[in-house]
């Protein structure tokens, strides 16, 4: 039976680290198929409930969240839902990261297999023969986590006449600014290692100081056993690329003009970012080198953003990278 309208919001719904989730706990979606309501999760049940519109041209002020108690506690998940979007939005880490792990504590040791040549190959094994063994053990280090946020500071008199919509535009950019935090923790971790003694290998380009189409070719060759199916490359290393004539037929054209993707003809994924050092470009397996592991979600400081209505909250993420396979990601260096 649907009962969005009689819900008692308080602050406790947060306690749990998923506001949407507790509330769907107390009023849940599977009873809303086939109605009007069909479609919308428990929080945005509670936005029609209250008659606040977050996004369009018509879109309400910061205001109408804080005039009455109920609709208040409505407004740290609407900061959490906007800096999503824009960390969302701005994030590559997708194209990157192998497994994301979400922990509840701030202690974390991933796993390791390191197989020599002999331990890859799959041999025959005759009858009542010894299999061999492929061993998986826990890393001795940590994972190393670090928070990363942004600190809001306003008061409630500045932003209550302002838009929503035009608020998310300013929440979405604290979420890009996350979002290029974390990719520079990950890169971090992929050239230098998370601490295991596992730095990535780095190979020279054929000419010092030169990028030629052979040194990409001469690299994607490397990776066996792993694929070559990801590049992140320094901004001047990505025109560098673009301009060579390997990418100049018709169809990596017409991706490009029309629709803004990138290929290349190795058949990797071409991702750009100054979060590399210059002079450098990142090649992995995407599905064997990197793990992400996050401490959570996106967090706000639920009490000032509702009792203080703003003045200075914290919006922050704790997140740590890990290493899968080491040979799964080498630097080329030009």
């Amino acid at each position: 039976m649907s009962n969005y309208d009689n819900i008692k919001l308080e602050k406790g719904l947060y306690s749990t680290g998923d506001f949407t989730k507790a509330l769907e706990s107390l009023d849940s979606s599977e009873n809303y198929k086939g109605t009007a309501l069909e479609g919308l999760d428990a929080y945005q049940r509670q936005l029609k409930r209250f008659g606040i519109r977050v996004s369009g041209s018509g879109s309400d002020v910061v205001e109408k969240f804080f005039r009455t108690s109920d609709s208040a506690v409505l407004f740290p998940e609407y900061v959490s839902r906007a800096v999503r979007q824009g960390l969302e939005q701005a994030d590559i880490l997708p194209g990157i990261v192998a497994s994301t792990t979400l922990i509840e504590g701030m202690d974390y040791r991933s796993i390791t297999s390191v197989p020599d040549e002999d331990d890859k190959e799959l041999k025959i094994v005759k009858e009542g023969a010894f299999i061999p063994e492929t061993n998986i053990s826990t890393k001795e280090n940590l994972v190393k986590l670090r928070k990363r946020g942004r600190s809001l500071v306003a008061s409630y008199e500045a932003i209550r006449f302002q838009r929503l919509d035009l608020f998310t535009v300013t929440l979405r950019q604290i979420g890009a600014y996350i979002a290029r935090t974390l990719l520079k923790d990950a890169i971090e971790v992929i050239v230098n290692g998370d601490g295991s003694g596992n730095r990535a290998e780095v190979i020279k380009s054929g000419e010092s100081g030169t990028l030629a189409y052979s040194d990409l070719v001469d690299f994607w060759n490397g990776f066996d056993p792993y694929e070559l199916n990801t590049l992140v490359a320094a901004p001047e290393l990505m025109a560098v690329m673009l301009n060579m004539e390997q990418f100049r037929d018709a169809a990596a054209g017409l991706n490009f003009h029309g629709k803004g993707e990138m290929i290349t003809p190795l058949g990797a994924k071409l991702l750009k970012s100054s979060a590399v050092e210059t002079g450098k470009i990142i090649g992995l397996d995407k599905s064997a080198a990197l793990e992400m592991v996050k401490a959570g979600e996106i967090m706000t400081e639920y009490d000032k953003l509702i009792d203080r209505q703003l003045e200075r909250a914290v919006i922050s993420c704790t997140a740590g990278f890990a290493k899968i396979f080491d040979g799964a990601s080498k630097v080329l260096s030009v």
